[in-house]
């Protein structure tokens, strides 16, 4: 049996992809250690959404390829850009001993075998083809977990390459996920962060209908966890049951993501958005009437083939008329293959980098007012570990406001200091720390 060690890049839903592998090679006896340098094998798992995602992951297959010392470690490329590119990075990369695509995460034990024995692999079954029934370890034993519900996506945006790569929208029985939740609880998990490339779409292939409303349902009946949270969710599937389920269900985080990518209807046509800006609006107004306290974060791209000052601006006064607690952004990526990188009226670099900016700079002070309107308040934070800081030390944590790893966090002080990850807290906010995170002070 190997030693082998993982390097995970990329977004949430690779995070789950390598828990599948780790468990397939746990279930074959395989060692899992935490360094390349005591591996003999390293599994690079990468992502390739947009070009810099595709050169951060060559910059580090070279970077372990030039530290190996002797045979090892082999190298073995899963992920998105060994389903994209492995036939022609296979000729140009001979460092890497195998590269593999989602569909052969069962096959990985073997492939590792011949790995060892010198034989070079290329498994990169065809986009869509599914991987069922694996098992699952857990990559980091904190209070926040991972369930990624449905693979693949049915939207026609100009711009992705996330449909040529992972195929159609697929989305996992129910019965499956309940179990899967089940597991992840088992290892620790307090707060489950449900994922998909569009998680309101869950169901519509596999029973005929919007089935997020009742997964949700299931999972707010398991009694250890403690949050549920919804990431990418699109408009023009927020339904009036999906809201009601949200506002009933005390489990489920008052959160939302929702990925709207532009504010101009030329644009959004260009990049082949489902749905008007009338209907987010309408929707946007619903879930804040429902949901009056709802933390609403959405992500938008700047510098799209086409994209005007007057288009630009228009983005701006719509980020100021909706006020999202939380805004993300993406300079655009004219990516191989897509139809948007064919378009003309390709924006310069300069201009799109100088957009990207003052975007995150019209941004800030709104979501620094919305984080002000909590200070003198109480709320409850799941903690998540601690740090000396030179205030002191310091408990960690978030709130239902804030998604793991993309919004701010809440520094805790004075209080409990021996509170562990997972334990939720009551706490006072005090003060607004650097526009994106909280101060506070642990009150039970």
């Amino acid at each position: 049996m190997a030693k082998v060690a993982f390097i995970t890049l990329g977004c949430a839903k690779n995070q789950v992809d390598s828990e599948y592998m780790m468990g397939v090679l746990e279930e074959s006896r395989h060692e899992l250690v935490e360094s390349p340098d005591e591996a003999e094998v390293v599994i690079i798992n990468t992502c390739s959404f947009i070009t810099p995602a595709k050169e951060e992951a060559l910059e580090v297959i070279l970077q372990v390829a030039r530290s190996r010392e002797g045979p090892y470690p082999h190298i073995i490329v899963a992920g998105c850009l060994a389903q994209q590119h492995a036939f022609e990075l296979f000729s140009e990369l001979p460092e890497v001993s195998a590269f593999i695509g989602p569909g052969a995460i069962a096959r990985l034990p073997r492939i590792i075998e011949e790995v060892l024995r010198g034989k070079r692999i290329l498994d990169v079954p065809p986009a869509g083809e599914d991987y069922k029934d694996l098992p699952r370890t857990r990559l980091y034993y904190g209070p926040t977990a991972y369930l990624k519900i449905a693979e693949g996506c049915n939207n026609k945006c100009t711009y992705c390459t996330i449909p040529q790569i992972k195929g159609p929208y697929r989305s996992r029985p129910l019965e499956d996920l309940v179990a899967e939740a089940r597991f992840l609880i088992s290892r620790g998990a307090k707060e489950l962060v449900l994922v998909a490339q569009d998680t309101t779409a869950y169901g519509l292939d596999l029973y005929g209908y919007l089935a997020l409303p009742i997964l949700l349902r299931e999972l707010a009946r398991l009694p250890e966890v403690k949050w549920l949270r919804l990431l990418y969710a699109y408009p023009t599937r927020i339904t009036p049951k999906l809201i009601e389920v949200m506002a009933e269900e005390r489990k489920i985080c008052r959160y939302l993501d929702l990925p709207l990518q532009h504010a101009h209807p030329e644009i959004l046509k260009l990049m082949g958005r489902p749905g008007t800006l009338q209907a987010a609006r309408k929707v946007l107004s619903r879930l804040r009437a429902a949901l009056p306290e709802i933390a609403l974060r959405s992500t938008f791209i700047v510098g799209f083939p086409g994209e005007k000052e007057i288009h630009f601006r228009k983005l701006l006064d719509f980020l100021e008329e909706i006020r999202f607690d939380w805004v993300g952004a993406f300079i655009f990526s004219p990516e191989d293959g897509t139809p948007a990188s064919r378009l003309p009226g390709q924006v310069p670099d300069e201009i799109k980098r100088a957009r990207y900016e003052r975007l995150l700079s019209h941004q800030q002070y709104i979501t620094e007012e919305k984080n002000s309107a909590w200070v003198g308040r109480e709320i409850e934070v799941l903690v998540e570990g601690k740090a000396d800081l030179e205030e002191g030390k310091m408990l960690l944590g978030r709130s239902f406001r804030q998604a793991p790893e993309v919004d701010g966090i809440i520094y805790l002080k004075e209080g409990n200091l021996d509170l562990k990850p997972g334990e939720l807290v009551k706490a006072r906010i005090l003060a607004v720390r650097d526009i994106y995170d909280l101060w506070g002070r642990v009150i039970t």
